[in-house]
């Protein structure tokens, strides 16, 4: 039950968006042990950031919340990854990415919990 929830400075294209659904899929199986059959993603894109008080041209703030729990490596190879992912496919610099973790005790879906 992972969900990936990207904030971008930048407009994404339909095959932008696309391409980081595929990326996305497989950072979260390779890095976090997830499957992609629950996996959910989310763009906001064209969307204002400000860091150190200037506005940024090319920024993202990614939310990365996962049902139990991982181990501080698999973060760290998340957010490898998904900077590289977005410096390569977005040209967003990596210093301008910050990624957040939150590990849930409880999840709903289709009517029930886990």
């Amino acid at each position: 039950m992972p969900y990936i929830g990207s904030r971008l400075t930048i407009k994404l294209s339909d095959e932008k968006k696309a391409l980081l659904v595929k990326e996305l899929g497989k950072i979260c199986t390779s890095c976090l042990g997830k499957s992609e059959s629950y996996l959910m993603l989310g763009f906001e894109d064209d969307f204002c950031l400000y860091f150190k008080g200037e506005k940024l041209a090319f920024g993202a703030f990614v939310e990365v919340k996962i049902f139990g729990k991982a181990n501080p490596t698999a973060f760290e190879n998340t957010t490898k990854n998904i900077c590289a992912l977005f410096e390569k496919e977005l040209s967003i610099p990596q210093d301008n990415i910050y990624v957040k973790y939150e590990e849930v005790d409880n999840w709903g879906y289709n009517g029930f919990n886990f």
